[in-house]
């Protein structure tokens, strides 16, 4: 278990190091000058030629990465030029409302994942496993900001169920005060019920669509995984005992199936919180995928290197624990039977 750990926790720091510096290599390569962006057309060249130096970006390259790796190390992620506050201070403002959304999403996508497989395998109805394969394959061929656009035409201006892209309360509606940062937790926690309400159903449509593509990954995955579990011989011997199918399904191949999502859940997780850019645009959600999009539209490379390893950070750290907690919670891990 020690040597696993170890063995994971090296292979994290050399990928956060390869992100950082193909992060940092491509942002400087890109078209633009970033002092120029800063200082505008009407800047002189002695204007131009501080602001470079001010900024570094007259040392060498190597030079350049290690000032910024050795700074990151201390926390400290750079400046944002375009809106005159620290990267760290963006990023720690915005974070909790995308992971507020992210996990929101991937929670919705394993429970609905979970709740038509195992419909669909114990019912053995050609018709209903048909019918998930072609759910799961729409899912899979949606673009989700494609989806987004589809989702707000029809369900909020079409049909008014939800609120537009107006971000995470209504206008008018004043946050809940800050524990988590997660306004519905925060909402309850205060007892702002009308608040809470209101985070929801703003919530719902960007999180069921973020949702999408991994209901479709884990349905299938799951179904598959749950059909080879009832193929093992402790199911056989459980039957044998007595017992009714309904309760060796639900009490013994559903959650030996679900082991096999940990892992891939994890890197949903991750996924969903860092890749969910567009759809944050769309929906107007004031998160880190926003931040993005606004910090590459102004070649705000300071934002953009602290978000990419944040990204990094957020993959490995997630797919760290999903390891050590697979380990922990399947025994034949640990005695190096699978």
């Amino acid at each position: 278990m020690i040597k696993m750990i170890l063995k994971r926790f090296g292979l994290a720091a050399a990928t956060i190091l390869g992100a950082s510096l193909f992060s940092f290599f491509l942002l400087r390569k890109l078209p633009g000058d970033p002092a120029r962006l800063i200082g505008g057309d009407l800047a002189d060249e002695q204007t131009i030629a501080t602001l470079r130096q001010t900024m570094g970006l007259d040392q060498p390259f190597p030079l350049q990465f290690w000032n910024y790796l050795s700074s990151s190390l201390h926390g400290d992620l750079g400046f944002s030029y375009s809106t005159g506050q620290s990267v760290g201070t963006l990023v720690q403002t915005r974070l909790p409302a995308t992971v507020e959304l992210g996990m929101s999403g991937v929670f919705t996508a394993v429970v609905l994942a979970t709740v038509f497989g195992a419909v669909a395998v114990y019912r053995k109805k050609r018709g209903a496993d048909i019918l998930l394969r072609a759910a799961s394959s729409l899912a899979m061929g949606s673009p989700p900001f494609w989806l987004a656009l589809v989702a707000i035409l029809l369900l909020s201006v079409n049909l008014g169920i939800f609120p537009g892209p107006e971000g995470r309360l209504s206008p008018g509606i004043a946050p809940p005060p800050t524990f988590t940062g997660f306004y519905t937790l925060d909402a309850l926690k205060s007892g702002q019920f009308g608040t809470f309400f209101d985070a929801v159903r703003h919530l719902i449509l960007p999180a069921f669509t973020i949702a999408v593509g991994p209901f479709a990954f884990l349905s299938r995955l799951f179904r598959s995984q749950l059909r080879n579990t009832l193929r093992e011989p402790f199911i056989v011997v459980a039957r044998s005992r007595g017992l009714t199918r309904g309760s060796v399904f639900l009490h013994h191949a559903v959650p030996n199936s679900l082991l096999s999502l940990i892992a891939v859940t994890a890197m949903l997780v991750a996924e969903a919180m860092t890749g969910s850019v567009l759809v944050e645009k769309v929906f107007g959600w004031p998160g880190v995928g926003s931040l993005t999009v606004d910090a590459i539209l102004q070649k705000d490379f300071s934002v953009v290197q602290g978000v990419i390893l944040l990204s990094a950070a957020l993959y490995v750290t997630v797919s760290f624990l999903a390891d050590v907690v697979y380990s922990a919670v399947d025994p034949r891990i640990r005695a190096g039977v699978k």
